[in-house]
């Protein structure tokens, strides 16, 4: 129960412990970036991720030289496409199902 009382934890609260991942995980980072702003903006179920308070703590460990601006913002930017194309046709697929139940 701890474990993922902790793992929730430490998703909403990314931003404190975003030094710490960069430190110890590297051009993975990238990829926790990407899946967090993916899964925020393409799944209905997710909005809770802190998408945007991720991006601005990414972005001033960018302007200190911890990370790469130029990555930080092709991963971010495909992140957000790929997660806006997946929710436009999660929606497309379920969509017309869910209003159809409510008539």
């Amino acid at each position: 129960m701890d474990i993922s009382i902790n793992f929730i934890s430490g998703i909403m609260h990314i931003d404190k412990y975003l030094t710490l991942i960069v430190q110890q995980y590297g051009i993975l980072t990238y990829l926790i970036l990407f899946s967090i702003i993916f899964l925020e903006t393409g799944l209905v179920i997710t909005p809770f991720l802190p998408g945007d308070t991720v991006l601005f703590a990414a972005g001033a460990l960018a302007g200190i030289g911890s990370m790469n601006i130029f990555t930080l913002i092709v991963v971010g930017y495909f992140a957000s496409l790929l997660g806006d194309i997946a929710n436009y046709y999660i929606g497309r697929m379920i969509g017309n199902k869910i209003l159809e139940k409510e008539k």
